[in-house]
């Protein structure tokens, strides 16, 4: 068998190349619904030498190879169902090089978001990218990921200007620089930002960065009802009023929140916003969005401008994942988003939610409305066979409903095996085009196999 072969040539790693049962079943699970077989073998590299050497050899033996991060992702991007090599970059967790003046860091792909913050904090600067999840920066990057700051600062589409990738074959390539901008040739770091681990294995990143604001101001506003709470966000964004985050929460989601971190938030559709500036500015938007949520129906506003308030606000949303989870005891979910043009935002979450209203599921709907950006947490009892095709179908009409109205099947959840069958819906012929740079790159199709593109 070609992982009896190549197990041999991963003996330079000694006890960095794991088969030991618990090791490999930590590899194989998901936190939703989405499981597969265990991986052959999980290895455990620090240098990008090593990565080309495992790479080069999976190569030459036939056998899959999967990155593997931080395991916070939602649609099984990082799981193995034909077996092989997990390359697991929790030792590549280093930030190598501060560039102060240009704004930019760069950093191995297994440093945590929140690590790289607090590395950074006698700078003054920040990385914006804020997912929730304590996500590994090559992660982010491999599924594009944003969150709940991308209203302002973007996603990592926006923030990831330079790349070192590992190709399936072991050959090391840079992609993009240092610079602010380039017309030189392809644009290799926007091909491989997004793709999920397909066309290569990140080693390093170089990341945008941004100053700390001098003011920050938050606060949580209740709306009597969804669709007042959804307007009000189309008619801040349209109105240009620079917010950093601007959150919905259903009425079942701000419950959930509550039983879970003690809050006593009302018990209806609320939003969550920021503000960054300078301290007038920071007033003047605070002002302008109180007067627009006002004229929507706006009750219960509550200013967090202390940074302990804001610090416990944010964690309640953070949280809102494992909160909702335990609202329904010893459920798994299926955790779906979509993303619409901000125009037809409303039409997207009140049929989403009249669907699941109709359905004999709980389903708490929340997201990164800021960008169009919606969740649903669809919660089913494992096991139970009737209550995930109830799932599937929702997170189907999601998909269908958001590509009517003009956007996408996944906003920042990315495709990896569970949004796989809406890709020719989404992209038509376009996603052969996706399958045909695989191909060149990969032509033996060992990079994260069963994700993302046309499956041979």
């Amino acid at each position: 068998m070609p992982i009896e072969q190549l197990l041999p040539e991963l003996a330079f790693l000694g006890p960095r190349a794991s088969q030991n049962k618990s090791v490999l079943t930590h590899h194989a699970q998901s936190e939703t619904h989405i499981h597969t077989r265990l991986p052959d073998v999980v290895v455990f590299p620090e240098t990008t030498e090593e990565v080309s050497r495992i790479a080069a050899a999976c190569s030459r033996h036939g056998v899959p190879m999967t990155g593997w991060g931080a395991g916070t992702s939602l649609e099984g991007h990082a799981l193995t169902p034909f077996g092989g090599v997990t390359i697991d970059f929790s030792r590549m967790d280093k930030v190598l090089a501060v560039f102060p003046e240009d704004m930019l860091v760069v950093v191995q792909p297994g440093i945590t978001r929140e690590r790289l913050n607090e590395e950074l904090r006698a700078t003054g600067l920040f990385f914006s990218v804020d997912p929730g999840a304590n996500a590994s920066l090559g992660g982010m990057a491999m599924t594009r990921a944003s969150g709940t700051t991308a209203v302002r600062y973007g996603t990592m589409r926006d923030n990831v200007l330079g790349l070192e990738v590992v190709l399936a074959d072991g050959s090391v390539i840079r992609t993009g620089s240092s610079a602010p901008k380039s017309s030189a040739g392809y644009d290799l770091t926007s091909l491989m930002v997004g793709s999920e681990g397909t066309l290569g294995l990140v080693t390093d990143l170089t990341i945008r960065l941004h100053g700390q604001p001098e003011a920050v101001s938050a606060a949580s506003c209740a709306f009597p009802d969804m669709a007042s709470a959804v307007d009000c966000v189309t008619a801040t964004i349209q109105m240009g009023i620079p917010l950093a985050r601007i959150e919905f929460l259903d009425a079942a989601s701000v419950a959930a929140c509550n039983a879970w971190s003690g809050h006593s938030l009302p018990l209806q559709p609320l939003l969550l916003v920021e503000f960054h500036g300078s301290p007038a500015g920071v007033a003047e938007q605070a002002e302008r969005f109180g007067e627009i949520a006002r004229d929507y129906g706006s009750t219960g506003f509550r200013w967090a401008k202390a940074q302990e308030d804001r610090t416990q606000l944010w964690k309640m949303r953070h949280q809102a994942y494992p909160a909702i989870l335990a609202s329904r005891p010893g459920a798994t979910a299926m955790v779906t988003d979509v993303c619409v043009p901000i125009s037809a935002l409303a039409e997207a979450v009140e049929e989403t939610q009249a669907d699941i209203e109709a359905s004999p599921i709980p389903g708490p709907i929340l997201g990164h409305v800021g960008d169009g950006n919606f969740h649903a947490i669809l919660l089913v009892q494992p096991g139970d066979a009737a209550e995930l095709t109830v799932a599937k179908k929702l997170s189907a009409r999601m998909a269908e409903r958001a590509l009517r109205l003009g956007g996408t099947v996944s906003g920042e959840h990315g495709i990896g095996m569970g949004k796989l069958g809406f890709m020719p819906a989404e992209h038509g012929a376009a996603w052969q085009v996706m399958g045909a740079i695989k191909r060149a790159l990969d032509p033996k199709g060992l990079m994260n196999p069963g994700k993302l593109v046309p499956q041979r």
